[in-house]
């Protein structure tokens, strides 16, 4: 059995998918609405929308014979944190690489360095 961040992250993989989401995003949608930027089958989105489902990013409602579709943000949460410690470290390290990159670029120019200790 796969674990629900592993499902999330799968799910996250397709480029479709991730633009199913960024729709949802905005507010609710029907299929139709959904699969209307893409050229490909109704059976196609809604086999999109199924992954979607399951990974627990999207529910679907009832409205008479319409079933739209909504973002349900709890799993994207449980991912975003996931992903914090490592947000943090690559934060960190493009921090250090645009002082590395300031610091060449001063060399080149012939500007004359702060007298900062380097990391």
């Amino acid at each position: 059995m796969t674990d629900a961040l592993s499902t999330t992250f799968a799910a996250l993989a397709d480029p479709t998918r991730r633009s199913i989401l960024a729709r949802l995003a905005k507010g609710e949608a029907t299929v139709n609405e959904l699969a209307a930027p893409f050229e490909m089958s109704l059976p196609s989105v809604s086999r999109h929308l199924k992954v979607l489902e399951k990974a627990g990013l999207i529910s679907k409602g009832r409205a008479a014979q319409w079933r739209p579709c909504r973002l349900e943000v709890a799993q994207l949460r449980i991912a975003d944190e996931w992903m914090a410690p490592y947000r943090e470290f690559f934060e960190t390290r493009f921090d250090r690489l645009e002082q590395q990159l300031k610091t060449m670029v001063a060399d080149q120019d012939g500007t004359p360095r702060s007298r900062k200790a380097r990391p």
